[in-house]
């Protein structure tokens, strides 16, 4: 299983709409056949605000569904996610270190599902302890 952050999803549904073999395509690629794709509500909640900023929502909205709609959509369970983000943004604030709430979100899924996190982000990610990035 692994989880995909929205950075990732955004730049294969370019990708896509340029047909095109970039850095996203090609992490698929190397992806084995069997792995689980997952992105989470919060990273599919970021796309489809996307979505809706764009000139053409409806046209966008397509793109977007062809590409989500091959994954799982992780969603938060009720009692270990909420244990686990509270415990990683805790941690966080103790030490001084903000992470911004919607990537702290996206990466307790990942940690939750015991699962790396595809990110062209890193920056914004490196911080999360336990969290197994991967980049492209």
């Amino acid at each position: 299983m692994i989880h995909f952050d929205t950075t990732f999803l955004v730049d294969l549904i370019r990708e896509r709409r340029r047909d095109e073999r970039g850095p996203a395509n090609a992490m698929l690629d190397e992806l084995p056949g069997d792995e689980e794709g997952r992105l989470s509500v919060h990273a599919l909640c970021e796309l489809r605000v996307g979505v809706e900023l764009t000139r053409d929502p409806a046209r966008e909205r397509a793109r977007v569904d062809a590409v989500v709609g091959s994954l799982t959509v992780a969603l938060p369970d009720d009692d270990v996610f909420p244990a686990t983000y509270a415990r990683l943004l805790a941690d966080l604030q103790r030490r001084g270190t903000p992470v911004a709430s919607m990537d702290l979100l996206i990466g307790t899924a990942a940690i939750v599902d015991s699962a790396p996190l595809v990110t062209r982000n890193l920056k914004h990610f490196r911080q999360i302890p336990g969290l197994d990035l991967r980049s492209y």
